[in-house]
């Protein structure tokens, strides 16, 4: 039922929200530890770069801060002095959101009066041994994904809750360094002699590490400068050599060259193992020095999405999950999303990540944008207290933007509105990120010790191993009976087909005109061919199909003397 065009949009906002909020969610993006999910004191929250950015900027020196060895409620004591200048931002409505929903906080601000007895009561819950669930259950989330190291060996942790992610801003960017290679090796197994076939060999080992421990993405940070495209194997290996010869010192040219024959390795592997490469564009590190730890970055609006062109038409098969560091370079990321299908939306990332950017950017993908091809909104939380805050922000924004634009604007029922919400905040994640298919153990092994075929592919990604007969597992799992084949006789049907033959035969008179019986309605007449057509003979000669000289189309002769009196001669 359409709505009303006067109609105070305000409760559908607070239905849709509340319908929303009640969807237990998968967090897409984290840089959280497993092994150390949630925060323990104050300081790991206030330390958080987002709050150590802010009061910096407005003002508190950069040691007082990062003051080496300082202790978590000497840090919290000082960040209080610096917060009554960051309190219009967004950034600290999370921190009070969290102080209320998990402390027991009731204050509007944290204050030099109340801090310690906040510091005390939030250090003594954290304190529970089961706090990182007790969070995840409040936060109303089922999962999180991770942002793993190569070389992580990703055990001691239960991934079906924290689901890993192969990060690669290394193996790209700086395999130059010789602690990279060294670390390469030593978690690969497989020795680096040089070759390019090692170098790749090592790679697809930490994949069938990684895809074996359930993990569902790879991902990639990456700057403005970079342009993925395919470099040959011999100017590639000329890289390769230059680069193990002289490290960082190579030349500028073989480091790049090299970084781009890694990149698009790494997306011919997500091909072949199934995995969603997840593309992070547009960061620009360092550009503000003296600033704190992960504060010294920005975006930089040279990017474009032109330098991936090659990318996304080579590899059609891997989706892209794409994540840009400004709002300005949403619209663009939408006219690619609306293009390409294997190139999607991903969350509002760093410095878009304020609700007025949201809002807009949110309501321009979701106008524009199959709504299959869009995840919604991941939190990029390094402790799980996050997630709640961060995830609350958007979905009233997304609320608003479903009951204005949609219900209010388009007549959308709030149901419709609602399912659309779900599908932004938890389905299109559960489709997009599938678990790949289980390694199979039984395939064969290359010469370095990895399986030969993964997911039903060889190594090079095509599916020729694939057996189009069934198992015996399939069929039983299927729930439909097999067909059962038996040897029978002509003989053993011959009763059964008795009743069905007519005691008088059907008579259809004299069908070849050998006799013509009196009366033209005789039921031996004669049969008269149309006017105009000839006697047909067949013969062995002329039910010969042959191939037209020209076309190759096949077709039965036409006599000569045929064409001739048609006038086709």
């Amino acid at each position: 039922m359409a709505a009303s065009p006067t109609r105070d949009l305000s409760s559908a906002r607070d239905t849709i929200y509340q319908a929303i909020s009640a969807i237990r969610l998968i967090d897409p993006h984290t840089h959280i530890n497993p092994h150390s999910a949630g925060s323990t004191t104050l300081a790991d929250i206030l330390g958080y770069h987002y709050y150590t950015e802010l009061v910096h900027s407005a003002g508190m020196p950069r040691l007082e801060i990062e003051e080496p060895g300082i202790e978590p409620r000497e840090l919290v004591r000082r960040m209080v002095h610096g917060l009554g200048n960051i309190t219009n931002t967004a950034n600290y409505h999370w921190l009070i959101q969290i102080c209320r929903e998990f402390f027991d906080f009731t204050d509007d601000a944290i204050t030099l009066d109340n801090w310690e007895d906040l510091f005390d009561r939030s250090e003594q819950k954290m304190a529970s041994p089961d706090w990182a669930q007790t969070v995840l259950d409040q936060s109303n989330v089922e999962a999180v994904f991770l942002t793993n190291d190569f070389d992580d060996d990703l055990s001691g942790f239960d991934t079906n809750t924290y689901i890993p992610c192969l990060r690669t801003d290394d193996l790209v960017f700086h395999l130059a360094k010789q602690e990279v290679q060294d670390r390469l090796e030593a978690c690969s197994g497989i020795a680096n002699d040089g070759s390019l076939k090692s170098l790749h060999a090592a790679l697809r080992q930490r994949f069938v590490h990684f895809v074996s421990k359930g993990a569902r993405a790879c991902a990639i940070s990456i700057p403005p400068s970079f342009q993925p495209t395919p470099v040959s194997d011999g100017r590639a290996q000329n890289a390769y050599d230059s680069v193990l010869t002289n490290g960082t010192d190579a030349n500028p040219e073989d480091i790049a060259a090299l970084s781009r024959k890694v990149f698009w390795t790494l997306a011919e592997l997500c091909d072949e193992f199934g995995l969603p490469f997840d593309l992070m564009i547009g960061v620009n590190r360092g550009v503000y020095p003296g600033g704190v730890y992960q504060g010294q970055d920005l975006y930089d609006s040279r990017v474009s999405l032109i330098q991936y062109r090659e990318l996304f038409n080579a590899f059609p098969r891997v989706k892209f999950p794409i994540s840009v560091l400004a709002s300005v370079t949403n619209q663009e990321l939408v006219s690619y999303s609306w293009i390409f299908p294997n190139v999607l939306t991903n969350g509002h990332w760093w410095y878009s990540n304020t609700p007025s950017f949201i809002h807009r950017d949110a309501a321009a993908r979701l106008e524009a944008v199959p709504r299959n091809k869009q995840i919604g909104y991941y939190s990029d939380a390094y402790k799980l207290e996050f997630v709640l805050p961060k995830f609350d922000m958007y979905r009233r924004i997304l609320a608003r933007v479903l009951a204005d634009e949609f219900v209010g604007e388009n007549g959308w029922s709030e149901e419709k509105a609602i399912e659309l919400g779900r599908q932004v905040l938890r389905g299109n994640v559960d489709e997009i990120f599938r678990a790949p298919q289980a390694i199979d153990e039984s395939a064969p092994l290359d010469e370095f010790g990895n399986p030969a075929v993964i997911a039903g592919r060889t190594s090079d990604g095509t599916n020729e191993d694939l057996d189009p007969v069934p198992s015996d597992a399939e069929i039983d799992s299927s729930g439909v009976s097999d067909v059962t084949l038996s040897e029978t006789t002509a003989d053993d049907h011959a009763t059964d087909l008795d009743h069905e033959i007519d005691a008088v035969p059907l008579n259809v008179g004299d069908l070849l005109g050998d006799k013509n019986p009196s009366g033209p309605d005789a039921p031996g007449s004669q049969i008269h061919p149309i006017a105009g057509d000839g006697e047909f003979t067949p013969d062995g000669k002329s039910m010969r199909l042959r191939p037209d000289p020209m076309t190759g189309e096949l077709h039965f002769p036409v006599d000569e003397d045929e064409k001739k009196s048609k006038g086709e001669g």
